[in-house]
């Protein structure tokens, strides 16, 4: 890299070597015009020129070297995979930005070996995050104004295209389990916090059901609602190991397969996830209807997504999986509704 002084119009399509300031006496403004590294434009020769610059000092690349907007530019592409796009570069950065609502999925490993060379600088949401469309998902930079092509080559190597899954419409049923329910002692307040959180993934609730403790009436309900044609039926109540707590047989019972029971994370450790078909079947614990935020709500990121976890990835929720309860964390800003 050498620093040469050119007139601005040599400099067209060179980055400058140095902050150039702009003084603006009738508003009074002072401060950087054009940030050392922009590359100048014909655009910019005017303004230029009124700041009274007919000569500036820009840097001239050697062939085997990359301005850090095309460095970034470089790795975005390779990190661009579906869902995704790229905004920048802006000052030698990068964005990838959402364009669906869904789950961000990417190897994290491949972050970490790029960012084992000291002059990149690469961030990232926490893989699995549910992000929303439009959110910038991750950043990345080079530390220097510019960077050897073999260097830029390594990154690129190690980068797997990141993607976000979007969210689809399940048709989702509830059962909701317990004889209080049944017999109208109580009101039911499941549906409610249900219905909300699967409109935030673009579901529809067909129906619901509300039966007794007895495992027969819980077994015929979930088979009722797979007939009806539910993607995904929610059992709630009826989960603990109360001698009245059926649900969990029930859901065995009437599934092909059950992928997971309980979980280590809290609140809400008595999760279960069972396969029908092509249907899942859900139990879902009590806390649900007390907590805002609990590991249902972690599991119905990945079904809606269509990434189902297998009780491999479940079992390691234990780290990171106590959730600070969300009246003390501003839910929804909650470490545990982005968990990996």
């Amino acid at each position: 890299m050498k620093v040469k002084t050119l007139t601005i119009e040599e400099a067209v399509g060179l980055p400058l070597s140095h902050d150039l300031t702009q003084i603006d006496a009738n508003s009074g403004y002072k401060g950087p015009r054009f940030k050392k590294g922009h590359v100048v434009t014909e655009e910019d020769l005017p303004t230029l020129r009124a700041m009274g610059r007919q000569r500036v000092s820009v840097l001239e690349l050697e062939s085997d070297e990359l301005h850090e907007d095309e460095a970034a530019l470089e790795l975005a592409k390779a990190l661009a995979g579906e869902g995704l796009k790229i905004t920048g570069p802006d000052e030698g950065k990068c964005n990838l930005v959402s364009e669906v609502a869904g789950l961000l999925i990417f190897d994290e490993e491949c972050v970490h070996a790029i960012n084992e060379d000291d002059q990149w600088l690469l961030a990232t949401l926490l893989p699995k995050a549910s992000v929303s469309s439009g959110e910038v998902v991750a950043a990345m930079r080079i530390r220097p104004l510019f960077m050897r092509r073999e260097r830029v080559a390594r990154a690129v190597g190690l980068a797997k295209p990141m993607g976000v899954a979007p969210f689809i419409n399940l048709r989702v049923a509830l059962v909701t389990t317990g004889k209080e329910l049944a017999d109208g002692l109580i009101s039911d307040a499941f549906r409610p916090k249900l219905e909300k959180k699967i409109r935030r993934f673009g579901g529809s609730l067909i129906g619901q059901v509300v039966v007794g403790d007895a495992q027969g009436e819980i077994e015929g309900a979930i088979e009722s609602s797979l007939h009806d044609g539910a993607d995904l039926v929610i059992c709630t109540g009826g989960m603990s190991v109360d001698a009245d707590d059926c649900t969990p047989s029930a859901i065995a019972s009437t599934s092909d397969e059950v992928i997971f029971q309980g979980v280590p994370a809290l609140p809400g450790t008595m999760l279960m996830l069972a396969k029908h078909g092509s249907a899942f079947i859900v139990g879902a614990p009590a806390c649900v209807v007390h907590d805002e935020w609990t590991t249902l709500d972690v599991l119905l990121e990945r079904l809606f997504a269509g990434v189902v976890p297998l009780k491999g990835e479940v079992r390691r929720w234990g780290v990171g999986g106590l959730c600070r309860h969300c009246a003390a964390c501003n839910f929804p800003v909650c470490p545990f509704a982005n968990r990996p």
